[in-house]
């Protein structure tokens, strides 16, 4: 049996880690670079992070490949080099994640950054062989799970969804953002997502980003109110960013993070973890939080 499958059966609550892009930004990554691009430029501050997820107690840590699908990668430096930067990425997060037993690593697939048909240009079929294609590497490079993180279109996540399981049978975390409260841009409600990924065989659906701590407690609620029984997945961002001069800033506390995490576990979560602005030090305060 699949780690990651295992390790839910045992119904123990499981802590993933923090955010990946807005930790390499204090690192020195600026507007308009990809993160996907350090793989292979800096690979030694990827897996500094990563192993600071790990000593923080993360139970799962995620590659440095958000935006790394051909699509949205088309203008970056390292564009043309996406199986193997996809590849590199997971052995990045192996290597952090052997240095405490029995950490298991994800594999981060965000969207493409462009809208499909009838909305935008790109098709169903162009996306679903992108999305695959990423898995593939990853798959080839060791991840334990794939997850599909920050979705917000149903056309979309179906494309990634079957670009997935076209290439291999890796459990996947399919996770998408309601940033209209409780719905996604797209109009997307929790108990479409629910209900239409659970038919699909995902093995957990959640929530990461979106807008506040209170708000990702809504929509714990709501997935539970549905009765579906499938395990759950809450990273939210470390509250509402705000710009002080041209920096970005999260304001919510460790141990905030750790209450809230609490929260998400008492409501039925059984994965806790953080997004944008979440540190290894946030990390370390669910941790204490919930275990």
């Amino acid at each position: 049996m699949n780690k990651f499958i295992e390790l839910l059966k045992t119904g123990k609550k499981i802590v993933t880690d923090g955010a990946t892009g807005t930790n390499l930004q204090i690192s020195g990554l600026t507007s308009g670079m990809h993160p996907e691009d350090w793989v292979f430029d800096h690979p030694e501050k990827i897996l500094d992070l990563e192993k600071a997820f790990v000593s923080a107690g993360s139970d799962i840590i995620l590659t440095c490949t958000f935006g790394g699908t051909r699509l949205r990668m088309k203008d970056a430096i390292h564009g043309k080099e996406i199986i193997e930067l996809n590849k590199h990425a997971a052995e990045l997060a192996k290597e952090a994640a052997s240095t405490q037993q029995g950490v298991l690593v994800g594999g981060s697939m965000g969207p493409i950054g462009q809208l499909l048909k009838p909305y935008g240009s790109v098709t169903f079929e162009e996306a679903k062989t992108a999305f695959a294609e990423q898995a593939k590497a990853l798959a080839d490079g060791g991840v334990d799970l794939i997850v599909l993180e920050t979705h917000y279109a149903l056309e979309e996540a179906d494309a990634a969804f079957e670009g997935v399981r076209s290439v291999t049978d890796l459990p996947i975390v399919i996770s998408f953002s309601y940033d209209r409260g409780m719905r996604t841009m797209m109009g997307i409600k929790p108990i479409d997502v629910i209900k239409k990924y659970k038919t699909k065989g995902a093995s957990i659906v959640g929530a990461n980003c979106g807008t506040t701590l209170e708000n990702m407690e809504n929509i714990i609620k709501e997935y539970t109110l549905t009765g579906e029984q499938i395990p759950l997945w809450a990273k939210p961002n470390a509250g509402v960013p705000h710009l002080t001069g041209s920096q970005t800033i999260y304001d919510i506390t460790p141990k905030e993070m750790g209450d809230f995490a609490k929260r998400y576990i008492d409501l039925g979560a059984q994965i806790v973890g953080g997004c944008c602005g979440s540190t290894p030090e946030h990390v370390a305060a669910i941790v204490k939080a919930v275990k």
